[in-house]
């Protein structure tokens, strides 16, 4: 036999249940996205500063995320530069083929007028979230992206 059971306490608690496994499933998506853009900042050669100021972490998060991605708390803020990070080495991927080019683009000087002879690293690194918008936008343009 079916019951059906009205009440707000029941609707409630069901609700707060969705609730806390989109959060565990966003949490999840998250660490996952911060260990791979550990991965692809470490093969651009990036220093743990690097790191830090790009991703807007402070040092003592940076090496307790290391050890443990999936202990990171993360604001919305830390998650799109993730994901600018991972939409840069994206493009970087349609544009080379060879590994040399695609994780040594960032570290070379850059003599186009945004770069101003400055690696696209030291713009990201400048830890303004602006320069990740602007560096991923022009190196999609080099592969025909459209903005």
């Amino acid at each position: 036999m079916l019951v059906y059971i009205e009440s707000d306490w029941f609707r409630h608690e069901v609700i707060m249940q969705a609730v806390q496994l989109d959060r565990q499933s966003q949490r999840h998506s998250a660490a996952t996205g911060l260990k791979t853009v550990f991965a692809i900042l470490d093969k651009w050669q990036c220093s743990p500063e690097q790191i830090q100021r790009t991703l807007q972490i402070s040092k003592a998060a940076y090496y307790k995320y290391r050890n443990d991605p999936y202990c990171a708390s993360l604001t919305q803020d830390q998650i799109e530069r993730i994901s600018y990070v991972l939409n840069i080495h994206s493009s970087l991927r349609l544009l080379f083929d060879n590994p040399q080019n695609l994780y040594g683009f960032m570290a070379l000087p850059n003599h186009n007028p945004y770069f101003n002879g400055n690696s696209p690293l030291d713009i990201i690194s400048s830890g303004q979230f602006a320069a990740l918008y602007e560096t991923f936008k022009r190196i999609d343009a080099l592969r025909g992206g459209m903005w």
